[in-house]
Order: C-alpha cells, then structure tokens, then sequence
C-alpha cells in the first residue's frame, strides 16, 4: 500500500510539475544589474504604452509611436519612421508608419531582425499584451544588451511596426518595399494573444528547421516551451503574424514568441497593464537576452536547411531535439518491441487472451465515452449559458475551471471503467491496448503530421513498463511511476493547450488526451484493487469544478460582457437603423433595440471584415440624425480595349476612421488601384475581389483623414453598385444620439466594427 501510495503521489507531483516549470516562479526586479533584463523597468514603459486604446489612425497611436521613438533615442539609437500605403490579402488597406532602428555589427553580412508591431487592435483594446509586451521586451532587452557596450558582430534591425492588428500591413512595406530587408539574416518577433501564459516559440520557415533548431538549442533559453506539432497545427489555422510576410514574401527564416492563455483578454478593454502575467513578461525577457546575445555573433548565412527536426521540451532537458530521418525507424523499433513483447508476455503467460481482450473493450469504452461525453456536455452547457456564445474568441472567463472540470469528468470514467476490469494479474494484459493505440497513432502521425512524432517517447516508456511487468510478478510500482514522467511532462500541458489556444469547442480534444494519457499510467494504477474510489473522488471534483464554473458563468465588473452596438444610416433610402452583433441582448442594447429586435436580413447581405467573418443579427428602426455625409465624385471615365476604366475620390466630411467597400457579387472588376496599391489578381480568371465574402472587395483604415482613390476596370456595359460603409468609432461620445455609456460589467465586443457611426452610401456606375 505505501508503494502504491508514494507512486500516486509521484504522479501527481509531477503533472503538477509539468506545468509549474512552464513559466519563471519570480520576476526581475528594479535593482537587476543593467546588463541583465529587468521585468520591472520593462514594466515602466508599459505603462505609458497602454494608458489608452492606439489604433492606427487615432491621436493616441500618434503619441505611442512618439513615446517609443523617444525611448529608442534614449539609448543612443538613431530612429526613422517609414510609412506606405498597404493591402492585406485580407482586403484590408492602411498606411502604416513603421518605427525603424539599426545597430551596426563590426563584421556583418546578414542582420539579425527584432521584431514587434506597437499598434492596438481598432477600437478598444489598450495593447498592454498585444503587443505592448512586445515592445518594451525589445526596448528593455536592447537596454541590457548595449549597457556591456559590446559591439555585435551583425548589425541588429529594429522594426516595431504598425498596423498589424489590421493585415500585418507595416510588415508588407518594410519586406516589400524598405531596402533593409535585403540584409535580414533571422527575425526574432514578439507577439501575443492573450495576456498571460508561458510563451510558445514557434518556427517561421519554408524550408527545413535544422539549422534554427540547433542555434536554438545552443542559445539555451532558460524556460523553453516549443514542440514541432504546435507549429504544425499553427501552420494550418488562418492566424499570421508579422513574421509571416518575411517568410512568404522574402523567405526569411524567423522564431515567433507569442503567449496564448487568459484569451479572454485578447483584442478587449481587457488588454491592460493591470492585466499582463508578469511571470509571463518575464518569460518573454529569458528568450530575448539569451538569443539576441547568440544570434548577434552567430552567422546567419547558414540558417537554411532543407531537414526537418522533431523538438520538444521536457524539465530538465530543455528542448530535445532529432531528424525527421530518425521517424520511421523509431516507429519500425518500437514496433518490433511491441511484437516481441507480446510473443513473450504470452509465453510467460503474463498475457491472456481473455484479459487483452478485455483490455480493448475497456480502453476502447473509455475513449469513445469520454470524446462523446466530452463534446456533447459543451454544446449542453452552450445551450444552458447561451452567453458564451458573446465571446467570439470561444474561451470563456471560467474556461480554466472547464479544463479542470473535463479532466476530473474523463479520469472518473478511466477508473470506473478500469475497476470493472480489475484482476490481481491482468495489469500486463491491460496494457496491451493502450500501447496498440498508442503505436497506431504514431504511425499515423509518421506519415501525416510529423510534427507530433514526439509521441513516440512516451510509447518506449510505457514499452518499458510492459517489460518489466511480464517479467515480474510483483513489479515496484515507484519504479513504474518514474517510468510514467515522460508522458506526464510531455503530454500533460496538451490537455490544457488545446482549448487555450483554440477554443473550448475542443475540450473534447482534452477528453482523448486524458484517456492516452491515462492508458500509459495504467502500469501504476493497474494495480490498485479500489480503482472506484477513485472514480468517486474525481466524480465529486467533476462537480465541484462544474458547480464552480456556474458560479463563474455570469458577467461582472471583473469578467465583463462583450456587447455591440451601431448607428447605421442609409443617406440613399434615408432611413436609420440600431444594429448589434449580439445573439443575446443586455439592458444596454435593449435600451435602443428593445425587446423585439428584428433580424438583420437586409444588413446581412453585406458582412463587415471581422476576424470571425461575424454578421450583424439584430437591427431596430432608428432616428434619422443629421450626419454629414461624404463626398464622392467620379474623377475620370474612359473606354480602353473594351474596357471601361473609372476614378472615383470618395472623402469623408466627419473624419471617418474606417471606410468599407461592396459590390454584388456579380459584379467583374478586371483591375483595381486602392489609394496607388494593386489589388491582386487571386485566380485563373486574371480578375480582382473574384473570391469576395458577401459581397466585400476591401476595408480602409484612415489615416491623417486622406482621401480614398480608387481606380477600377470593369467591362464596358457592366452596371456597377459600389456601397460604402463609412464609420466612426464616436457612437457614445456622438451628442446627437444620446447613447449612454455601458454598465461597468460590460465591454465593447471585439473582432467586430463596434460602437460606430456609420453612413451607407451607392455609387451607381452604369
């Protein structure tokens, strides 16, 4: 029984470990020597960052750019500021102002790049994580890095860039369009999507990671958290980051460093300096220093490699890493043990076909019970609290609680499951299916996503186990629990990444993880007689955690809503409408949409570029308010090759901060010129917007309240409607309207055109 006991306790103290060492215990503080990063003097600077929202185009973006370009000159930098029109190949249009630094190397052919952007998103976030982080990461680091007054043997490129948060457009010019990019070596870029968590490093790269997984290696970050499948799942979601335009448009190698938890917060009022993990910040310093001290005397021509590593961190160790070249004969090895294994525990008579396959009913129970429980209790509980559904990135306030909750709920079903099929000699037997589906999905993995190969080191481990419990009869339970600290370390935090990083839609993710997981421990628990107890305790805890996330499932002034609201005026039809993004309406929305809101049909025909592709759902019939409207004027109109080439100038009179552009979806443009930027041509078709989203060709973000030109070809007979949507983000400070401000326990909702004014407006082109 004390074996038993201590292995349980083992296990647990180390899942409890796997996490803890993700992230540094204490922060650096105010009296760290100046030649090391300091969290607390980065801290100072942050504050000022993120007093208030500084979206491109706004007064306070202006500010922001001016404070950091002044902290820049305080260490001796010389600054420029570099600004061009750009479109994303989202359609978004701005003209960012990139803030630019050089340190110059004594022997440098290629330049080592740092990387952040300073703008927050439009309209409300303070940036303080995205990516204010960022920013005095860099400027704190460069700090420590000059004060040894060591000169680098490459020249260091600062790049804090603008307008990211809208299409990574200050990237687009710098890549595209500054000369400097041409000596860009490596890029090192600082991001976030939360504002708390450790800090995942994530490759940028088209070719192999070889060569920058060993530099990475041999920088040795302190508190590494990066594995080759999270980079592997990233590369198929829609998010970009800065470093994705020196990749596909210059082929230039980077490391991302971006934290993901406490997602509540991202692009939100929430984004605060109050609000920011300081062991995170602290995080963010311990990668800097270590590679920007590396990677300045490193030599950067032989970052490319057309070989692939798998890489993983584990306690200790750091990161691990091998060649992809080692994936199939790890695989064929552990297959050929697995094999041996069974022919021997057979032989023994450690296995029974009766108990192996008793072990499949179970495991196989167990993993299809916990996956369907798992994903149908979030849509119950989406049901229940339909206010989850206001939060668009899907990771709720008491979305942590929920992980906990899945957890308990899928190892109570392990244990009951695994006390019916209890015998005193079974353990070796109930082993072999875990490690059949274990072993299966590493071979799946080895042809489909190599990234996640990694898995193969915990099947070894619990291969081991299966050895040493055929070979004896009463094994040391504290020896097999050691052999469980792979899987714990390397596994354990997945359960929790998942959903953090994608959304409690896939908690059930978490749910099969936990039964993997559970199917290598079971060379410990195995051999616990009173697996039900168990059961019981983790079913108590289940509810305990489920009791608590009810508790927590209201919105307060710590955990606001996320609510919205617009003022749309058609000038053609002359009519007025309050329109909200919103399923569920609040006090504050009722006021203007009352109680029986109607549905937004006739907006919905023309979806506002948002993230999450996020319609409007309710709209009310609203006073007509004297708004001054736009000018818009056709500037030039010729017949060229059968094609009829158009200008039209469209300038607001209310210093609109974004303008959005439609046309029907029938409508062919053969070309187009935004404001002296090309749109792409994106198909075979050799045609512009030909792949728009309801109805959408582009959104422009103002700045300095310049004009929009456009250009278009179009055919020669084609009628053309071009609607304009043109907003200010003024809706509650707007006097005409009267709108009063939320309660305290409620935030503009983010992702979305929100607490805007906009005017509608058509221009006919027959």
């Amino acid at each position: 029984m004390f074996k038993k006991i201590t292995a349980l306790l083992l296990i647990l103290i180390v899942t409890y470990w796997s996490f803890h060492v993700l992230l540094p215990s204490s922060i650096s503080n105010i009296d760290t020597p100046n030649e090391n990063f300091s969290t607390e003097r980065a801290l100072i600077p942050l504050k000022e960052i993120s007093k208030v929202p500084h979206y491109l185009g706004n007064n306070e973006h202006t500010s922001v750019r001016n404070y950091i370009i002044e902290q820049l000159q305080k260490l001796g930098l010389e600054t420029e500021i570099q600004e061009g029109y750009s479109m994303s190949k989202w359609g978004n249009l701005s003209k960012p102002k990139n803030i630019l630094a050089r340190i110059k190397g004594n022997d440098s052919e290629k330049a080592l790049l740092l990387l952040t952007h300073y703008d927050s998103n439009p309209h409300s976030s303070l940036g303080a994580s995205d990516a204010g982080s960022g920013v005095v990461t860099i400027l704190e680091g460069l700090r420590a890095f000059l004060y040894t007054n060591k000169t680098p043997k490459n020249d260091i490129i600062i790049l804090i860039s603008d307008g990211e948060e809208l299409g990574l457009n200050g990237a687009d010019i710098f890549v595209n369009q500054h000369p400097w990019a041409n000596d860009v070596g490596l890029v090192l870029n600082f991001e976030a999507r939360g504002s708390g968590g450790p800090s995942y490093m994530l490759i940028e790269t088209n070719q192999g990671n070889a060569n920058l997984m060993k530099h990475f290696v041999e920088a040795n970050p302190e508190y590494p958290v990066a594995n080759s499948l999270a980079y592997s799942i990233y590369k198929m979601l829609p998010n970009d980051t800065d470093l994705t335009r020196f990749r596909e448009d210059a082929d230039i190698d980077g490391f991302n460093f971006a934290f993901i938890d406490d997602h509540f917060d991202y692009h939100t009022a929430l984004d605060t300096y109050s609000r920011l993990d300081r062991n995170t910040l602290e995080h963010q310093g311990s990668y800097l220093m270590p590679l920007l001290t590396y990677f300045a005397d490193a030599n950067l021509n032989n970052i490319k490699s057309k070989e692939d590593y798998i890489y993983f961190n584990v306690p200790l160790f750091k990161t691990v890493i091998y060649p992809f070249s080692w994936i199939l004969p790890m695989l064929l090895l552990a297959l050929i043990l697995f094999i041996y294994l069974i022919f021997y525990g057979f032989k023994k008579g450690s296995l029974s076909s009766g108990h192996v396959v008793k072990s499949f009913v179970a495991f196989f129970t167990t993993l299809i019970f916990s996956a369907i429980i798992g994903f149908g209790l979030w849509k119950l509980l989406c049901v229940i609290y339909p206010q989850y559904n206001e939060m668009l990135h899907g990771f709720t306030y008491n979305g942590h609680t929920y992980i906990a909750a899945f957890t308990c709920m899928t190892l109570s079903i392990c244990f009951f499951v695994y006390h019916k099929a209890y015998n005193t000699k079974n353990t070796a037997s109930l082993l072999v299916a875990p490690l059949t589906i274990w072993l299966l999905i590493c071979g799946l993995i080895a042809f489909k996503l190599k990234g996640a190969s990694f898995f193969i080191i915990p099947l070894y481990f619990g291969l081991i186990g299966l050895w040493i419990i055929i070979r004896q009869e009463r094994p040391n339970t504290i020896l097999l629990a050691f052999l469980t600290f792979p899987v714990l370390v390397i596994m354990a935090p997945l359960v929790k990444m998942f959903p953090v990083g994608l959304g409690l839609k896939i908690l059930f993710v978490s749910c099969i993880f936990v039964v993997l997981i559970f199917g290598l421990l079971l060379q410990v628990f195995g051999f616990f007689k009173h697996k039900n107890r168990l059961s019981i305790l983790f079913l108590f805890l289940t509810g305990w955690f489920l009791i608590s996330a009810h508790n927590k499932s209201s919105f307060s002034k710590e955990t606001p809503k996320p609510n919205s609201l617009l003022y749309v005026l058609d000038a053609d039809k002359n009519t007025a409408l309050w329109a909200t993004y919103d399923k569920v309406l609040d006090d504050w929305t009722k006021t203007y949409l009352t109680e029986h809101p109607e549905p937004a049909s006739e907006l919905q025909k023309n979806t506002i570029g948002s993230k999450y592709q996020t319609g409007f759902s309710f709209t009310k019939a609203a006073p007509i308010k004297p708004i001054p409207l736009p000018k818009i004027e056709i500037t030039h109109d010729s017949i060229i090759d059968g094609y009829r080439q158009i200008a039209v100038c469209f300038a607001s009179n209310r210093n609109a901060e974004r303008i959005e552009v439609f046309a029907d979806s029938t409508s062919i443009f053969k070309k187009a010129m935004i404001n002296g930027v090309s749109a792409k041509e994106i198909d075979a078709t050799k045609t512009v917007f030909n792949n728009r989203f309801n109805n959408r060709l582009f959104s422009y973000y103002v700045t300095d309240n310049e004009p929009l030109d456009m250009v278009f070809t179009l055919p020669k007979n084609q009628t053309t409607h071009l609607q304009f949507y043109e907003a200010t983000y003024d809706l509650i400070e707007n006097e005409l309207l009267d709108v009063s401000k939320r309660n305290e326990n409620m935030i503009p909702k983010p992702f979305v055109l929100n607490d805007a004014i906009v005017v509608k407006t058509v221009l006919t082109i027959k």
